[in-house]
């Protein structure tokens, strides 16, 4: 069986052992999808070039649509990353987001959803960067998982050493600032790895579009964690 499946294999024998990453109530809330592909017309370069303006789009829409959070982003093909010379350092740039992003208000606090333990931690300062970012790591039945949190605020490092036990449900932290979370609007970040390829404190959020199959290999589906039941999302 291949980790892939392992992974779905386990989340479904094992649904006591998977919590939340963000607080979110299907009774009450709602999430939107948002589009950082080419077809968004709204997102100007002018308004994805200023974090200001980026971050006031993004919560007007979350308010005009009364969503709780905004989703989505996994193997997105994104525009929105020539923002940042970072995604940008050769000929061919990275564009395929491998993540999940959840848009929200900073502060809002984020969670383990499995239990685990801090396999490490970096403050990725670089503008359009992680910011504060904690890896986890996993051990599910035999499958080695690692889960990264990225633009958190600072003060989800403090408490924190590598190797501490984490347990399910255990707060991490809080999505950060603009002023520290890489200079994006506040959100979380949240990827699924089985290799870190001997990486710590991060790990590529992006990939180029000649890379992706073997991303795909690596990068499993974070839905399968964050569980948000479909009916949710408009």
């Amino acid at each position: 069986m291949d980790r892939h499946k392992q992974l779905e294999h386990f989340i479904a024998a094992n649904p006591d052992k998977v919590g939340k990453v963000v607080y979110f109530d299907a009774a009450r809330h709602k999430l939107l999808r948002l589009d950082f592909t080419d077809a968004n017309h709204e997102l100007s370069p002018e308004i994805i070039g200023h974090t200001q303006q980026f971050s006031a789009w993004v919560f007007k829409k979350l308010k005009e649509n009364k969503c709780k959070y905004g989703v989505g982003g996994y193997f997105e093909n994104r525009t929105i990353y020539s923002r940042s010379a970072l995604f940008n350092t050769t000929a061919e740039p990275r564009c395929l987001h491998l993540g999940i992003d959840i848009w929200g208000d900073a502060g809002t606090m984020v969670y383990a959803p499995l239990a685990g333990k801090v396999h490490s931690f970096q403050d990725n300062d670089n503008f359009g960067d992680y910011g504060a970012t904690i890896i986890l790591e996993h051990h599910l039945d035999g499958l080695k998982l690692f889960s990264l949190y990225g633009h958190l605020n600072d003060e989800s490092f403090l408490g924190l050493s590598e190797g501490m036990a984490i347990e399910k449900g255990e707060a991490l932290g809080e999505f950060g600032s603009t002023e520290e979370n890489g200079n994006w609007p506040p959100h979380l970040h949240f990827q699924l790895m089985f290799d870190m390829e001997g990486l710590k404190g991060d790990y590529p959020g992006a990939c180029r579009l000649s890379e992706q199959d073997k991303y795909r290999h690596n990068i499993a589906d974070p839905g399968l964690i964050l569980q948000f039941p479909a009916g949710s999302i408009i």
